[in-house]
């Protein structure tokens, strides 16, 4: 099946109720063959299961990455059946990283997973110059929410990879989650650039930069998607709170995608959500020649396993348009 015939089940993301966010993911994978996935260094419970589990589910097929004789060991001591897998064995976090970018960037896998290592060890094999996974895009990553309070699902970006992006990292990383965006179903995404006020201020760096995209999008450097900004979260967020300041726009009150600042306030806006709002998140990093899933240790299994249909979706996505 085609990733265009499986989009029809688009409409079925949008309508879920909060708490359904894998099996929505899940359904929008049907058809698709499983992705071939480096697990990079699986040697905790999480890691391995999350490949395992992987695998059962239908959405990838795990190559562990990693020291043979530590996987082996977590796997029995967890009764975790790895007999049908491949492993690699490499003996270091960073021979695995390596390892695992070798085999992505070799065309033996699809896509890559962050296992039990540190972020930065997995990232730098990643963005490696030569024999990495670089394009000509600028990298970033994008969680999908699923929030009981909105009825839609909310990619916000970016929250990990870009800490200060400047203006032209700004429209890199709203074309890459537009691009996720159309990948989920979702036609001309709405994306609402945040700031702290709604009205353009010299002062708010972030402001001029919100008015500038718009400005891109209008100009179409930016494609695929409707832009509208500087929006505070509340008018951006609200209907309600948009009417009352008098905000006449396409986003206010229903985006797909927020935009922020910088990776403070992404990420600080997703724990709130998550932990506060018991919002289930997903994540990915896009930019790259194929998907990586980039995890956090605190991640739950079920939020891992989105995070695989994600990687999913984009690889086939990508295939189709090739």
């Amino acid at each position: 099946m085609t990733v265009h015939a499986s989009l029809s089940a688009g409409d079925r993301l949008e309508q879920s109720d909060a708490g359904r966010q894998f099996d929505d993911l899940k359904a929008l994978c049907a058809g698709m063959p499983p992705l071939p996935t480096a697990v990079i260094h699986p040697c905790d419970e999480t890691s391995l299961r999350s490949a395992t589990d992987g695998a059962r589910e239908g959405l990838i097929e795990p190559v562990l990455v990693g020291p043979r004789a530590a996987i082996e060991s977590v796997a029995g001591q967890l009764g975790i059946d790895i007999s049908a897998l491949r492993i690699v064995d490499a003996g270091t976090t960073r021979a695995a990283a390596a390892k695992g970018i070798e085999l992505a960037a070799n065309g033996e896998v699809g896509a890559v997973m962050k296992g039990a290592l540190h972020t930065d060890e997995l990232m730098g094999a990643v963005l490696k110059r030569e024999g990495g996974l670089r394009t000509s895009k600028r990298v970033s990553h994008v969680f999908v929410m699923r929030v009981a309070t909105y009825p839609k699902p909310l990619l916000i970006t970016d929250g990990v990879v870009n800490i200060t992006p400047t203006l032209e990292d700004k429209a890199h990383i709203a074309q890459n989650a537009i691009d996720l965006a159309c990948a989920l179903g979702i036609e001309q995404p709405r994306v609402a650039v945040l700031s702290a006020v709604e009205t353009v201020n010299p002062k708010i760096a972030s402001t001029i930069d919100a008015a500038a995209l718009c400005k891109m999008a209008d100009r179409g450097q930016i494609r695929g998607g409707i832009i509208d900004g500087p929006l505070a979260f509340d008018n951006a967020i609200s209907a309600e709170a948009a009417r009352t300041k008098g905000i006449a726009s396409q986003v206010a009150g229903q985006p797909d995608i927020l935009l922020v600042p910088d990776l403070a306030s992404g990420n600080m806006l997703v724990k709130q959500l998550s932990f506060l709002a018991n919002g289930e998140v997903a994540g990915i990093i896009l930019g790259t020649s194929m998907p990586v899933i980039l995890t956090s240790r605190a991640d739950s299994l079920q939020s891992r396993l989105s995070s695989c249909a994600l990687a999913v979706l984009l690889a086939n996505r990508a295939g189709a348009n090739a």
